[in-house]
């Protein structure tokens, strides 16, 4: 009788230790090691070092452009830029997909947000308006909703494809009448437009990276009108416009800030 308990104990000692064993099996083989994990899934301390971000990042900048309105000609007919100027806020959403092996080529997702321009303008050109003959002054209130995907996005250069749609009020007053009557017309207008802006950042330093805050900008595009302010008039808004001057990169002084707080907290 005592014999058979030995064998009982002896078996189930076998079994206990033959399932952990195999439990041990299993989860060496299914367990991604190392050894076995391919080189691309990997992290790689070089590889790794991306300015692309990592979560939502608020981006914030100002932005003139010279349009070349239908409207706007000299005594020749030719178009005779006008200076718009507005602010552009929004995010800078990250990239969930590396499009090369180089971490630097990772494609940055894309920009969206809000923008808000206006212009002031002084219209010579009689006729413009059927209601008066006179020269008048143009006030124009524009915000627009932009969606900006990057299509190249690498060391301090940035190239992106700025799509935007947005709601206009126009205001047309007589340049030389100071009453309370020198309103001649006003309207609402829907704007459209689609460009290509590129813009290279300045390099940081060690010791001196606020210079890598700066850079600039080319932009190029073309502005299209869904809905005209006054519709019987020769007020037209469509036609190229064009962007070249220096830039703030606000995304890049709040990263500094953050990774100044963090080396302090640590220290």
């Amino acid at each position: 009788m005592s014999r058979f308990w030995h064998v009982l104990l002896l078996g189930c000692l076998w079994a206990g230790s033959s399932f952990v064993a195999l439990a041990q099996t299993k989860v060496s083989v299914e367990k991604p090691t190392e050894l076995t994990t391919p080189a691309k899934a990997r992290p790689d301390s070089v590889r790794g070092r991306s300015s692309a971000p990592r979560s939502l990042t608020f981006t914030a900048s100002t932005d003139q452009r010279f349009f070349f309105f239908n409207d706007t000609r000299n005594d020749n007919g030719r178009r005779v830029p006008v200076s718009v100027y507005g602010v552009r806020a929004g995010f800078l959403f990250p990239a969930h997909r590396q499009t090369s092996g180089d971490a630097g080529g990772m494609r940055a997702a894309f920009k969206a947000g809000l923008g808000f321009y206006f212009l002031n303008q002084s219209l010579n050109r009689p006729g413009l308006l059927p209601t008066t003959s006179e020269a008048v002054t143009r006030r124009l209130r524009i915000a627009t909703a932009f969606f900006e995907p990057y299509l190249y996005r690498k060391n301090s250069i940035e190239v992106s494809l700025p799509i935007e749609l947005g709601y206009g009020h126009s205001r047309y007053e007589r340049t030389n009448d100071q009453s309370d009557e020198s309103e001649v017309a006003r309207g609402v207008f829907i704007p459209a437009g689609v460009g290509v802006l590129a813009s290279y950042q300045f390099p940081a330093i060690r010791w001196f990276r606020p210079l890598h805050w700066f850079g600039f900008n080319i932009l190029t595009g073309y502005r299209f009108i869904l809905k005209k302010d006054v519709p019987s008039s020769q007020i037209n808004y469509t036609g190229l416009y064009i962007s070249v001057g220096p830039s703030f990169f606000l995304e890049n002084f709040t990263g500094d800030i953050k990774r100044w707080r963090n080396r302090r907290n640590k220290k």
